[in-house]
């Protein structure tokens, strides 16, 4: 079978002709540069490697991809040979500083990722490296992209079975799904043939004599196709199109017929066409214009210009029924989608020096960025070989239709990807026919249908993070302006009644509103109150100002100078200027961090540790003062501190119960359970004793428990 590239004998015999292939269609200053690495690469081609291809045939494939002068001169130094004959101090003085940054790193990842990594089973290790790399310059990925493929060519014609199994399969699991990654569909397709020939060599012959056997008559039929399809565009005006054959990869069509479990020519995609045109709008044109010639097949069509895929990937796919009954595939893109859809990487860099960097690969390396904060290698080698798809959920709505959202949605960011008007009205959901809160997390295969009501009424909890409503930031910020869009007298109210829900929470009533208002850089209390209402202001930028001004300002602390050595022992609270110190929490306050602390010594126990703000330590005696210490929370993320919060509620039956499954749902310990049953008022008082680790999961435990049914408020106990 043909590739994409096979190395040109002719075009590679002399040093001339070698300057001249690669040298085309560059300025002139470029094509000094590559002259001279050529000259340099050719006085040590004699001296060949056990694990590299020819450098000059990797520099020409990328040169067929249009790859820049850097990722050329890159290529002919990456070698181990090129290594010991020139280092990289060389190439900095002969060659510039992006060269030989791009040199050194093609050189550490192709020592790194020969098939010994994929063997001995450190693929996640080799698969962090070459992400890390890409990171910061994504060309060294496509020059190493371009040795794979090469060397898997050297494999066929030479080398020992075991090890041309290991590199194939190695290929297939680490590389092809990087190619895809970054949109490299022309070294894709190469690199999965070339592995697939070595791995499945029974496989690969069936099909390639099947496509042999067939190629005749299904080439008159596609230029019967072509030809028709070509003559209705051109009569619609669209005379700049271009309309012809696409040729099929055979492990695309291997895995395809494994996938869906049918033979070769129950394929609708054997018989393919490519449309180019010159814009989007041309694209639909075409589309309607197959469409009314051909029956279309409906769960073939998909819109990825509309959607592009998570690499870029733009264009049009259909299928219709052409003459005589037969399926045919048909693609069609616009010019510049073409481009990008076979080079990838390489379109991007060709030839522009100085451009400003391109948003749709931005999001295919931020993309790869994400696998490296998962620290299971196990996880990490498997999303490879699944081309990342675990970063997606895919669900269905109540007609059949897929939805792609991102792992961790829940209902309510189903309703606002398909509508926000849908998310705005939304009450509830059903998954697969049974009702679940909104908090449910969706996972491949759910059916979402979404329960509305008559007008819009989003909850301001859908916004709160800890609660869970939201995952995307998408969704997040159109119930964000739909807060916006509403009166400003119920942003005010809102405002005020949030606020006054943190103060109470935090005890800080003695806090001035307009010191508050200051500190957050509002001139009125008024502006804080609707800016809190819109959303503009968050709770934990509230908290964070509360927790500033919060500090006693009636009575300054004066702490005791100590001037012996500070202790930077491992503790759960660190005592300034002294050494290992017995340390307990005052149960008058119960500090938890990161509240403002500071310690007290008591005669035989220790230090206790006390809020800044506690009334013992505001009420001390002058005489008693000078045993105030200064503290803060040390680094022992294992401690657990003991808290109360007090729950005030409407009573019913179930009321405890449904309090436990929240605190045993978010693992926290109780150590204490008081209830206090008011049957005139039929209210409920609970104080619960906690042990938690800081503030932060204990306004996640207070939020979780105000959504309760009947819940009333939630505050810590001082």
């Amino acid at each position: 079978m043909r590739h994409t590239y096979s190395a040109n004998v002719k075009a590679f015999a002399t040093l001339e002709s070698s300057q001249a292939y690669l040298t085309d269609n560059c300025t002139r200053n470029q094509a000094l540069v590559i002259k001279r690495a050529v000259e340099h690469c050719w006085a040590i081609r004699k001296r060949k490697s056990d694990c590299y291809p020819e450098a000059i045939h990797v520099a020409g494939q990328l040169k067929q991809m249009r790859a820049d002068m850097p990722i050329l001169v890159a290529a002919l130094f990456g070698t181990d040979v090129a290594a010991e004959e020139y280092s990289i101090d060389f190439m900095r003085e002969h060659y510039g500083q992006e060269i030989a940054q791009l040199t050194e790193g093609v050189r550490w990842l192709n020592a790194l990722t020969i098939s010994d990594a994929f063997s001995s089973g450190d693929q996640a290790e080799t698969l962090r490296r070459m992400v890390l790399t890409m990171v910061t310059d994504v060309r060294v990925v496509l020059v190493k992209l371009a040795y794979r493929t090469q060397r898997l060519y050297e494999l066929i014609k030479s080398g020992s079975a075991e090890e041309n199994f290991a590199v194939a399969q190695e290929t297939l699991t680490i590389y092809t799904p990087l190619a895809n990654r970054l949109g490299l569909g022309q070294l894709k397709w190469e690199l999965e043939d070339v592995a697939f020939r070595i791995v499945e060599p029974d496989a690969y012959k069936r099909i390639a004599k099947a496509l042999e056997e067939n190629r005749a008559s299904r080439e008159v039929y596609i230029q019967d196709f072509v030809s028709d399809l070509s003559n209705r565009v051109k009569t619609h005006g669209i005379t700049a199109a271009s309309v012809f054959g696409r040729p099929k990869h055979i492990y695309s069509i291997w895995k395809k017929m494994r996938d869906k479990h049918i033979g070769f020519s129950d394929l609708f995609d054997v018989r393919a066409v490519r449309v180019l045109v010159d814009d989007v709008q041309q694209c639909y044109s075409v589309l309607g214009i197959a469409h009314s010639i051909w029956q279309p097949i409906s769960r073939e069509f998909d819109d990825y210009i509309a959607n592009p895929k998570d690499n870029g990937y733009r264009s049009l796919h259909t299928a219709v029924i052409g003459p005589r009954g037969k399926p045919v595939e048909i693609q069609i893109r616009t010019r510049e989608m073409d481009n990008d859809a076979e080079n990838g990487v390489a379109a991007h860099w060709a030839y522009k020096e100085g451009a400003p960097v391109d948003l749709g690969l931005q999001k295919g390396i931020n993309a790869l960025r994400q696998l490296l904060d998962d620290s299971d290698d196990e996880f990490l080698v498997e999303g490879f070989s699944q081309q990342l798809d675990s970063q997606r959920v895919y669900v269905f709505t109540p007609k059949g239709e897929v939805i792609d959202l991102s792992k961790g949605a829940t209902p309510l960011d189903f309703a606002y990807h398909v509508h926000s008007e849908i998310g705005h009205r939304c009450r509830g959901a059903k998954i697969n026919g049974r009702i679940v809160p909104l908090t449910y997390v969706l996972t491949n295969g759910d059916q979402v249908e979404i329960l509305t009501t008559r007008e819009p009424a989003p909850s301001r909890d859908w916004l709160n993070r800890s609660l869970g409503y939201i995952n995307s930031s998408r969704a997040r910020g159109k119930v964000r302006a739909w807060f916006n869009q509403q009166d400003h007298d119920q942003h005010l109210a809102d405002g005020r009644s949030i606020l006054d829900r943190e103060f109470k929470r935090y005890k800080a009533g003695s806090l001035s509103i307009h010191t508050l208002a200051k500190r957050l850089k509002f001139d009125r209390s008024n502006d804080l109150f609707v800016a809190i209402g819109r959303n503009e202001v968050t709770i934990a930028q509230i908290v964070g100002a509360i927790d500033h001004l919060a500090q006693p300002v009636s009575r300054p602390i004066e702490t005791a100078n100590r001037q012996h050595k500070p202790d930077h022992s491992s503790s759960a609270v660190h005592v300034r200027g002294v050494g290992k110190l017995l340390t307990s929490i005052a149960p008058c306050c119960q500090a938890v961090p990161p509240d403002s602390i500071v310690g007290f010594i008591t005669r035989g126990k220790g230090v206790t540790i006390h809020r800044a703000d506690c009334s013992n330590i505001l009420n001390l005696r002058e005489s008693e003062r000078e045993r105030l210490i200064d503290v803060d929370w040390g680094d022992d993320d294992s401690s657990r501190y003991h808290v109360e919060i007090h729950i005030t509620a409407y009573d019913r039956h179930g009321l405890l119960r449904d309090v436990s499954t929240v605190l045993s749902a978010l693992n926290v310990d109780v150590v204490s359970v008081n209830t206090l049953s008011n049957q005139s008022s039929q209210t409920a008082d609970m104080k619960i004793g906690l042990h938690i680790a800081n503030t932060s999961e204990l306004t996640t435990i207070m939020d979780k428990i105000r959504q309760l049914r009947n819940v009333q408020d939630v505050e810590r106990v001082t």
